[in-house]
């Protein structure tokens, strides 16, 4: 019988066993029965009982010593608290193991480091409680681990430890605000085979998106060194993320993206004690993970998350803990507990946070949580002093640890130095529900004790610090009240950063995914100087361009590589419903806007009616640019996977025109109908309209672009403030271009939509559009769910 059990082996646990040996270690024994089998590998290793746990505590009459010790103590004060968790960790420090334990342990770490062939095998021994990682229970990191640990003398201390940790302030503050009873919570250690990860690297991985909720990400963060530094958030990691779906398929490189953090230090062994040292240069900018390795740990996930999708028979994304061997250079698995937080959420309700002012930014991070919080700022350096933070208050702090979880729980937003988006602060703001940003660099230093100050994580994966209070809205959506609608609603959207967050609305894809926007905030630097790189003449532009592009060898890698994953990233957050993408339409003056742009762009009085659009891409002087754009649209439908992606041409002046990119895009190995690549162009020209049946002849579809369409229709410069009070997307004529688009696309029985502003912003726009018989409606995301209502209502009428 497990219960009479002193210690198990993983091979005889299972997840069944929570209330045996915590959460920790029925997880790994879980593992290890089951999913090496599917070749995950994962450490071998044993757990000590509760019933061992109980037996120590009984056998040195402690007990009753710990009550008296909280009962004396106010816990919920952190000074007292302090002083009773150390009088509590030196009694169990002093205690000694009944003789059957002891033996019981010795036993077994002599088993396992036979199976390895060694005589004292390198093990870790990590604290697993017997009320951890429960649905209300799942604060990180409460009790602690000990790594290296060799021979059986030091293996006893660290066991010791591990017990005493069960007391640690932290752990005893948690449980005195859940309401836990002290002596029911039980401590099982975990003795697991050691990973050498201080000699190459390790790290988290979630397999669903930790800030939005969204499914079909799995999240990786690498360091170097031992994995320590991630969770503490000493570190800036690498973060790739891998899209799920296409992740089993050999023919693709599912990897929508890779961040390289900045890794400045690095955890190693220093004798028996870990200890942290910089990093080289060479380390800090390079990649942690291969290709490779970042799919077989992602595999790696996506296969434990449906084990235990499936074991609970509810979907269970998961938090998983991987470390790299730095001697046989292989990885392993080495923790995995279901996700608690976004997969506890409700789903059928949405909440949207959005500023409603402007302020000063006076720092930026990773954004964690999607809200926006404020309060006056407090600066506290130093863990010995949380006691400072007031309820309400922003906290400001280089980092997070375990030990900060009280003043952590009084704050109304936490911004760090340091840190990643799944390091201590992040996981805990999660599970608080308060906004975080981490990885400022400067927050201790750029923003001043007291100072009013607000957190923006909803507008982007990046997080905004604000100078002052600034107002905002909050909007509760039940997304269960949304009614259904014939008219395909779609989505415009530019940013990838917010592809996930947007997501979860009730969209059938995107109409519009605006190339132009992606190279703006993700490349900067104009396709032409990236190609004559060599032959540029500011020596101050070609050093920033240098600076930007430094991890590529080949500049034009640059554009293509980043420009395919802000494509794909789009992509792969409306899976499988279509996204098109409308190639470049940045007009000449905002080309030359960009780094490098000004060598190569003609200067024109009127650039929204100038060199723009289709007329580019065949050129003699932008076809080579053109190329990349191609190149990376491919790799993204072809290397990654999300043949979901579509093609749109905007400014189309004439069929021939039209003829002439379709040539080019093939060239450039992005050929119609191949891979069920469908090209639209827009139409938003009165030759578009007057000549639809020709259009439609060589595209698949048409998508209304009502701003050029009202511009040239009107025959007025939608940029001159001079004529702007005449720009009227409802205007007669301009009603009649779109009714007559509509009436020559559906006889051509080629699809039409929209995806120009009017029906996200006059709502008697898009009731014309329903009764006219549009295909689809591709909004603004703050429109999306207004005009859902209107278009239902326009469709029973």
């Amino acid at each position: 019988m497990k219960k009479e059990a002193l210690v198990i082996p993983f091979s005889k646990l299972r997840i069944e066993d929570v209330p045996i040996v915590g959460g920790k270690n029925a997880s790994l024994g879980e593992m290890y029965s089951n999913l090496t089998k599917k070749n995950i590998a994962i450490p071998n290793g044993f757990a000590t009982t509760a019933l061992a746990y109980n037996q120590f505590i009984k056998h040195n009459k402690i007990k009753n010593k710990i009550r008296q010790i909280l009962k004396k103590h106010n816990v919920k004060n952190i000074k007292q608290l302090n002083i009773a968790g150390q009088l509590i960790r030196n009694l169990i420090l002093k205690s000694k193991f009944p003789k059957e334990i002891e033996q019981e342990i010795i036993k077994h770490y002599k088993l396992l480091s036979k199976s390895y062939k060694t005589t004292n095998t390198d093990v870790a021994v990590r604290s697993s409680a017997t009320a951890e990682d429960l649905p209300d229970a799942s604060f990180a990191g409460q009790q602690e681990t000990y790594l290296n640990i060799k021979g059986e003398k030091q293996l006893l201390i660290a066991c010791k430890k591990c017990i005493a940790s069960l007391f640690t302030n932290r752990a005893i503050f948690y449980r005195e605000t859940k309401k836990f009873n002290h002596f029911d919570v039980a401590l099982s250690i975990g003795i697991q085979k050691m990973v050498r990860s201080d000699k190459a690297s390790s790290g988290v991985m979630f397999t669903i998106d930790t800030e939005t909720g969204f499914k079909n990400a799995i999240l990786i963060n690498a360091s170097l060194g031992l994995g320590e530094n991630i969770v503490k958030g000493k570190v800036n990691p690498d973060e790739y993320i891998v899209f799920k779906q296409t992740l089993n398929n050999k023919k693709y490189t599912p990897i929508l993206s890779k961040k390289i953090g900045n890794k400045k230090i690095k955890m190693i062994y220093n004798g028996n004690q870990v200890k942290d040292i910089k990093t080289t240069k060479t380390e800090q900018e390079s990649i942690v993970l291969t290709n490779q390795e970042i799919l077989t740990l992602a595999k790696w996930g996506k296969i434990i998350e449906d084990h235990y999708t499936k074991k609970r028979n509810k979907y269970t994304p998961m938090d998983i803990e991987w470390a790299k061997d730095g001697i046989t250079k292989k990885l392993f698995i080495v923790q995995a507990r279901p996700e608690t937080v976004q997969s506890n959420k409700d789903l059928n309700k949405s909440i949207k946070y959005k500023l409603l002012q402007k302020g000063k930014i006076i720092t930026t991070g990773s954004s964690v949580g999607n809200k926006i919080g404020q309060g006056k700022a407090r600066i506290i350096n130093n863990v010995k002093d949380i006691s400072q933070i007031k309820t309400g208050e922003v906290l400001i702090t280089p980092m997070t640890d375990p030990d900060w979880v009280p003043a952590m729980k009084k704050a109304s937003a936490i911004v760090t130095n340091q840190g990643g988006r799944s390091c201590h602060a992040a996981i805990v703001s999660r599970e608080l529900g308060i906004p975080c940003i981490v990885g400022t660099k400067d927050a201790t230093t750029k923003i001043k004790n007291n100072q009013p100050i607000t957190i923006d994580c909803a507008s982007s994966e990046i997080g905004y610090v604000y100078n002052k209070l600034l107002k905002y809205n909050k909007q509760i959506i039940n997304l269960k009240t949304i009614p259904k609608t014939k008219t395909q609603i779609m989505l415009n959207i530019g940013d990838p950063q917010t592809a996930f967050t947007y997501s979860s609305l009730p969209v059938k894809g995107v109409g519009l995914a605006r190339l132009e926007f992606i190279i703006n905030s993700h490349i900067q630097i104009h396709p032409l100087a990236l190609i004559h790189f060599n032959k540029l003449k500011d020596k101050k532009t070609k050093q920033i361009i240098a600076n930007i592009t430094k991890d590529y060898k080949d500049k034009k890698e640059f554009f293509i590589d980043k420009l395919s994953q802000g494509v794909a990233t789009i992509a792969a957050a409306f899976y499988p419903h279509d996204v098109i993408v409308r190639l470049s339409d940045f007009k000449s003056n905002e080309y030359a806007n960009l780094i490098g742009g000004k060598q190569f762009e003609p200067i024109e009085h009127n650039p929204m009616l100038g060199w723009r659009g289709a007329s580019r891409y065949y050129d003699k002087n932008y076809k080579n640019a053109f190329k990349l754009e191609c190149l990376a649209l491919k790799r993204a439908r072809e290397t990654i996977g999300l043949t979901n992606i579509k093609i749109m041409i905007p400014m189309c002046r004439t069929v021939e025109e039209g003829k002439k990119v379709l040539k080019e895009m093939k060239q450039n190995g992005l050929i119609q109908h191949k891979n069920n690549l469908q090209v639209y162009v827009m139409c938003e020209l009165p030759s578009n309209v007057v000549l639809a049946d020709q259009f439609l002849k060589i595209f698949d579809g048409f998508s209304i672009g009502s701003n050029d369409l009202t511009q040239t229709t009107l025959g007025l410069d939608r940029d001159s403030e001079i004529v702007s009070k005449l720009f009227n997307e409802r205007n007669d004529a301009v009603k009649f271009m779109v009714s007559h688009a509509i009436k020559a696309a559906k006889k051509a029985k080629k699809k039409i939509g929209i995806c120009g502003d009017a029906p996200s912003t006059y709502k008697e726009f898009a009731t014309f559009l329903v009764k006219e018989g549009i295909n689809s409606i591709s909004l603004s995301p703050d429109a999306v769910i207004d005009t859902i209502k209107v278009v239902a209502k326009a469709e029973k009428n």
